[in-house]
């Protein structure tokens, strides 16, 4: 042993590679789980924004003038999977609901439910009255 590392305390070099273990034990499990987290965040957004995105194109067709049906195959065809379609009319407006489970693994997909609602004016009604 040298004189410096006996004025150490008798640690040299090799003496600090516990300390390095144990922090990376702490360290990679939280690096995981933000990225899972992350992850989660992300699909639920895009499940969000597929929500916005099939509303509006149920609202589009409703205020065409298109059968119901075919106004409920849009929105289905832009939702994510397994989600569920609510049209209505309330006089001359046309308003599509869509909701989905947002997607994700176990625990962290259940309970967050993702909507979006459009409203449109029926085609036939703009400038009835003016």
């Amino acid at each position: 042993m040298s004189s410096s590392e006996r004025a150490r305390g008798g640690r040299g070099r090799h003496g600090d590679q516990g300390f390095v273990t144990a922090e990376a034990a702490v360290v990679l499990p939280t690096l995981v789980l933000f990225t899972m987290a992350l992850v989660w965040v992300l699909l639920a957004a895009s499940a969000q924004i597929q929500c916005v995105d099939a509303a509006r194109a149920g609202a589009r067709a409703m205020a065409r003038q298109d059968p119901e049906s075919a106004a409920v195959a849009a929105a289905r065809q832009a939702a994510p999977r397994g989600a569920s379609v609510a049209v209505r009319r309330d006089g001359d407006l046309v308003r599509v609901e869509v909701a989905a489970d947002s997607p994700g693994p176990g625990a962290l997909g259940l309970g967050l439910r993702v909507r979006s609602e459009a409203v449109a004016l029926a085609e036939e009604t703009v400038g009835v009255g003016a």
